[in-house]
């Protein structure tokens, strides 16, 4: 199993682009630099795409432009049209279960109110997909998550989700070639080291 589609979830527009809830969309930023490509509209797929070589394979990156509640569409279109299945996708998205700093790899599973993951769970028709998920924190408050998300980190927290990020980078290769065991110990173990790390400093 390789995977074919890594795609990054956010709110199109200047207005969302520094918060939290399009750590997604800088996740692939990130990659498409890396991989010195460029993401292009494509009204066919409802987002930005490009094709990039990953790994020694080529490698759909995306990012929907419909914002959030609708990044279904953008996942369906390309699924459908490539003939991409459900285990061969990676969504990248903000998690509000995590802390700033932690970063998380899972396949399947509950949606757990994110609307973005629950369009696309809907428009696969299934919950089969890889999650790569960026730790933004949680306000604390139910009601006030919706809030919450649509803000910018403090500069404290950019700074841990941009660590996180650039770490889960790191396992990039293992995760297009579908060395899902090797990326989870990578991304973790690191993770795990930094938490410690942090727990003796206070």
């Amino acid at each position: 199993m390789t995977l074919k589609l890594l795609v990054g979830l956010g709110n199109p527009g200047p207005e969302y682009e520094a918060t939290r809830h399009n750590a997604g969309f800088w996740w692939i930023d990130a990659v498409a630099r890396m991989s010195g490509v460029n993401l292009q509209p494509e009204k066919g797929f409802f987002g930005n795409v490009a094709k990039a070589r990953i790994a020694g394979q080529m490698v759909w990156l995306a990012e929907p432009m419909t914002f959030m509640n609708r990044s279904g569409q953008c996942v369906g279109a390309l699924a459908r049209f490539y003939r991409i299945e459900p285990h061969e996708i990676l969504v990248v998205h903000d998690e509000l279960d995590l802390q700033p700093g932690q970063v998380k790899l899972k396949k399947g599973g509950s949606h757990a109110g994110h609307n973005g993951l629950k369009d696309i769970q809907a428009q696969l028709g299934s919950a089969d997909f890889w999650r790569l998920r960026i730790g933004v924190g949680h306000p604390g408050v139910k009601s006030e998550v919706i809030h919450w998300v649509l803000r910018k980190p403090a500069r404290e927290d950019m700074d841990a989700i941009d660590l996180a990020s650039a770490r889960s980078i790191t396992a990039l290769d293992d995760l297009v070639q579908g060395e899902m065991e090797l990326a989870m110990r990578k991304i973790h173990s690191a993770a795990m080291q930094e938490k410690k790390f942090s727990s003796l400093e206070k």
